[in-house]
């Protein structure tokens, strides 16, 4: 298994400060009442956790278009549930 220098653990730690910090105002924002803004709120923050798993652990920064596009388009189809989610219950 090799190592990787101390540069890129440095960028792996700081990644994982960064989603400790967003859990940790997960949980802070939980507390406070946003009303239909609680999901809204949460989706963005766990999307901004997701989004620096896939870039730095799943190491999709460096990757080429039609990765992206493989790792993309389901992204835009959960989009799509999700916010036809919303919607109905919205209109309910």
């Amino acid at each position: 298994m090799s190592h990787g220098s101390a540069g890129s653990r440095r960028i792996y730690y700081g990644v994982f400060a960064a989603l400790i910090t967003l859990t940790v105002v997960t949980v802070m924002v939980s507390y406070i009442d946003l009303g239909l803004l609680n999901v809204a709120v949460a989706l963005l923050i766990a999307s901004a956790k997701a989004s620096l798993v896939a870039l730095f652990f799943m190491h999709l920064k460096g990757e080429s278009g039609l990765v992206w596009g493989f790792a993309l388009v389901p992204i835009f189809f959960l989009a799509l549930i999700i916010f036809g989610t919303l919607l109905d219950t919205q209109l309910r």
